[in-house]
């Protein structure tokens, strides 16, 4: 929640009449950081009116914390499982000749991870496009306090995987022991938390884009 004596400001700022873009840059210079200005601004609308409109205040209701769980509980075992099934097409192409029973290993590891994708993967994709219908419909659920720590956390996880991944890869490139099977996995785990990292971060410049029309 924005801060009572910012509201305030932006309140009668935009009452008298300046744009949304002076007032974020004012703010902004006299110290506000940027994600405190847009969400003071994403408090009021954008709508053509004398005084400023404010905007419905998001309502958490447990179905907006059950969707929003489902939806990234279903994210995160879809990630892990894609990882596995490509770790193990790796490890076909790849063999350790020093694992016995080795074929055997794979192919329960492949039924179990492809059994998860064909699960998970379509419950995100229906919660998702649930979530997005909804957000559509009544953009103030965008400011959901949900929705914002479990993105939030979602890119902290991957930043951590990402970063967890190239101290890994470099350690192993420094010790003599990089193989073609360890880089193909190591850029497999980097790819997925990348993707992962790059679509949420997207997702919430959009969020801030949106409340500050």
């Amino acid at each position: 929640m924005a801060d009572a004596t910012l509201l305030s400001f932006v309140e009668e700022s935009l009452r008298s009449g300046a744009s949304r873009a002076d007032t974020e840059r004012v703010l902004v210079e006299a110290g506000w950081s940027k994600d405190q200005v847009i969400s003071a601004l994403g408090a009021y609308s954008s709508v053509d009116f004398p005084v400023p409109v404010p905007r419905p205040k998001s309502q958490l209701s447990a179905r907006d914390a059950f969707m929003y769980l489902v939806m990234f509980g279903m994210l995160y075992v879809t990630a892990y499982n894609f990882g596995n099934l490509i770790f193990q097409f790796i490890n076909l192409a790849f063999p350790d000749p020093l694992i016995e029973q080795y074929g055997d290993i794979v192919g329960r590891q492949i039924r179990w991870a492809t059994s998860s994708l064909l699960v998970a993967f379509p419950v995100f994709l229906f919660v998702a496009s649930r979530i997005s219908k909804s957000l559509t419909s009544d953009p103030s659920q965008r400011t959901s306090g949900v929705r914002k720590w479990l993105t939030y956390l979602t890119l902290s996880i991957a930043a951590c995987v990402i970063v967890g991944d190239l101290i890994y890869l470099l350690n192993s490139l420094l010790s003599g022991a990089l193989t073609v099977r360890f880089v193909l996995k190591s850029l497999t785990v980097g790819l997925i938390a990348g993707a992962v990292f790059g679509y949420y971060l997207w997702s919430m410049r959009v969020d801030d884009m949106a409340l500050n029309q």
